[in-house]
Order: structure tokens, then C-alpha cells, then sequence
């Protein structure tokens, strides 16, 4: 695997009820904790392709797309159904303790699949995470109760609404590449039901009581925030980490919501400082 846009894809699948599963692992012979990068919302794993390859110089690093996202097929997406998917992959992969990252609804598949479905984990890394309420956005809020209206919308003008609504995702100027890589899964009328499906299936009841169980991890967590996060605040940050025993709060300045994709360089030397 490479970091150019024209070769980024995973290489494997894995069938599991949830769906057909894309999933690799860079540095698979290196002897350090194995970590599982978890992607969020709207993106897939291309978002870890700078971070990825540098942590697998010493250990090996686990990816995969979230059901219907990237080049995984899956029905009905929810928080719970990509939760458990994380769990079957952990037990798939034979990890006995791995380090979870997750980024936005990553984070909250990371919690539940460990909080909810046993999936067991060496610590935690939640960056720019949606798991406090209310962590739906607005404008999805929006989409989510006027679904039937949006299905209808003519393509391209849910195509310019995508584009401008991905814009937001950093607080710069997202590279085009970059910005082609995440619309590009969205595209046409088939790419327009797949964004609606997704939206379809964002419910906080899937993280009510995750939230509720915060207190029961006991092992090492960081949570990674954008400083100019436009979706989530930085307050949801502070939150968070308060709810967590023992966290601790690293903020990037100038950064949004995609910190892998704006802050890459940031956010490994946060991981390198943190990872055991």
C-alpha cells in the first residue's frame, strides 16, 4: 500500500454479518503493541494515510472501512453494527490487546465495541470524537428528519451540498485531492443513497449508554481534539476527557475536525509519545 491517492485501498476482505469488510495491516512482522485505526464520518481509511504508514515502522497497524463506507458493502449502517464489526475484526485479527484509535464515530464504534462488546484494548485514543450528546451536527440533523426529501433532491444539487458540507471539515483549505478522495464515495445517484443510508442509521441511542459506562475504563486514554473543530467544539473535548478517568486532553491549534487530514504530523507525534 502506498499514501498515493491512485493506489490507497485495502487489500483484504472479510466476510462478517455486517457486511464484506476491507481491512489491511502495514508492518505486520514488527514487534510492537498493534494498533486499529478507526475512521468516522464522511471519509474511510484513506484519512489514516500518513498516520498509518509512519506507526507501522515499529508496529503493526490495522485498518479497515466501516460497513458501507470506503470499500466495505454492508446494510443498515449504525454505531452498533460497525461496533461489532470492530469486535469480530479484533478476534478475527488474534489481537490480544491492541491500542484502539477512533476519529469522530470511529471513536464512538471504538467505546462501544469495547465498552459494550468486549472487545479488549491496551488504551485508547479518541480524537475529535463523537460520543457526547448531541454529536449528530445540525445540518445532519437536517438531513436525518427530511430523508425522504434529500432521496428526491436532483444529484447535483446534493452533490455541491456534500461538497460544501465536507469543506467544513478542516480549518483550512482541504487539498483537492484529499477533498476528491472522501466526495468521489459520494458521487452520482448510487453515491447519494449511500450518504443517505449512512445518515439514515447516525442514532445516540447507540451512545447513551456508552457515555453512561465512561467511568468503567480503566485503561490509559488520550483524547485529540482540533482546536477549530467546526463540527464537534472543543468544549465536547474538555467534557470528555473529564468523563474518562484518568485521560488526558491534547489539543491541536488550527486544526478542525479531519485532524488526520490537517494535522497529521501532530497527531503521530501524539501517538508516538503515547502508544506503549
Amino acid at each position: 500500500m502506498t499514501t498515493d491517492l491512485a493506489t490507497w485501498a485495502l487489500r483484504d476482505r472479510v466476510a462478517l454479518p455486517t457486511g464484506t469488510i476491507a481491512v489491511d495491516v502495514l508492518g505486520a512482522d514488527r514487534p510492537g503493541v498493534p494498533v486499529v485505526l478507526t475512521h468516522g464520518t464522511p471519509s474511510w481509511s484513506y484519512l489514516w494515510r500518513h498516520v498509518a504508514p509512519a506507526l507501522a515502522v515499529d508496529r503493526p497497524v490495522h485498518l479497515w472501512d466501516l460497513p458501507t463506507y470506503g470499500d466495505s458493502t454492508g446494510d443498515r449502517p449504525s454505531i452498533d453494527g460497525h461496533a461489532r464489526t470492530l469486535a469480530a475484526l479484533i478476534d478475527h485479527w488474534g489481537l490480544d490487546a491492541p491500542v484502539l484509535v477512533g476519529h469522530d464515530i470511529g471513536a464512538a464504534t471504538t467505546l462501544r465495541a469495547h465498552l459494550v462488546h468486549g472487545a479488549p484494548a491496551r488504551a485508547l485514543v479518541l480524537v475529535d470524537a463523537a460520543v457526547l450528546s448531541p454529536w449528530v451536527t445540525g445540518a445532519t440533523q437536517h438531513v436525518r428528519a427530511h430523508l425522504d426529501t434529500y432521496r428526491e433532491t436532483p444529484n447535483h444539487l446534493f452533490a455541491a451540498m456534500i461538497t460544501a458540507h465536507v469543506r467544513t471539515t478542516v480549518a483550512g483549505t482541504l487539498d483537492a485531492a484529499a477533498e476528491r478522495a472522501y466526495l468521489d464515495r459520494y458521487a452520482g445517484p448510487e453515491g447519494q443513497q449511500r450518504y443517505l443510508d449512512q445518515v439514515a442509521g447516525f442514532t445516540e441511542e447507540h451512545t447513551r449508554d456508552v457515555v453512561a459506562r465512561l467511568g468503567e475504563i480503566t485503561v490509559p486514554t488520550e483524547v485529540v481534539w482540533g482546536e477549530e473543530d467546526a463540527w464537534i467544539p472543543l468544549a465536547a473535548g474538555v467534557a470528555l476527557r473529564n468523563a474518562l478517568p484518568g485521560a488526558q486532553l491534547r489539543v491541536v491549534p488550527g486544526a478542525g475536525h479531519f485532524l488526520p487530514e490537517e494535522a497529521s504530523d501532530t497527531l503521530i507525534d501524539h501517538l508516538r509519545r503515547f502508544l506503549p
